[in-house]
């Protein structure tokens, strides 16, 4: 079953739980959305790679917006969006450990012969295609610059 259709099945189960199935019906809503949006955009149908890397970008800016809504004494808001995270993250592939990504990241900078600090956009390019949807792309940038010395 493909994660679009999986996220059809899923939505379907969330509208007959209603009450109980209310924010996770508007997440897949949300989410379902944004995948058709991508599609119409890209004029294409998308592969599960795709749908992949439409979730993680959401869970991204729900990480992103968590921050801001954490300064702004927001709790209710930073529950909710935690909320929402863990139910995108159902959907995307098992998330890397940081040995994983230190492993990828060290094997990145060997294969592009990386120097130093300055040679940190060829090992993100390297690393990205290897951790994207399985990792955070801040947390992959802070262990490359760690090891590249920055």
């Amino acid at each position: 079953m493909s994660l679009k259709d999986r996220l059809v099945e899923d939505m379907k189960v969330a509208m007959k739980a209603k009450e109980e199935g209310k924010v996770r019906l508007s997440v897949i809503r949300m989410a379902r959305a944004a995948i058709k949006y991508g599609e119409i955009d890209k004029k294409t149908e998308f592969s599960d790679q795709q749908v992949i890397e439409i979730l993680a970008h959401e869970v991204k800016m729900r990480r992103d917006s968590i921050v801001e809504f954490a300064k702004a004494n927001r709790p209710d808001t930073v529950k909710a969006l935690e909320e929402e995270i863990s139910i995108l993250m159902e959907y995307l592939p098992q998330q890397l450990s940081e040995g994983e990504i230190r492993q990828l990241a060290q094997e990145a900078i060997t294969e592009v012969g990386a120097q130093g600090p300055k040679d940190l956009g060829k090992v993100m390019g390297k690393i990205t295609q290897k951790t994207k949807g399985r990792a955070d792309g801040s947390r992959v940038n802070q262990i490359v610059r760690e090891l590249l010395g920055a």
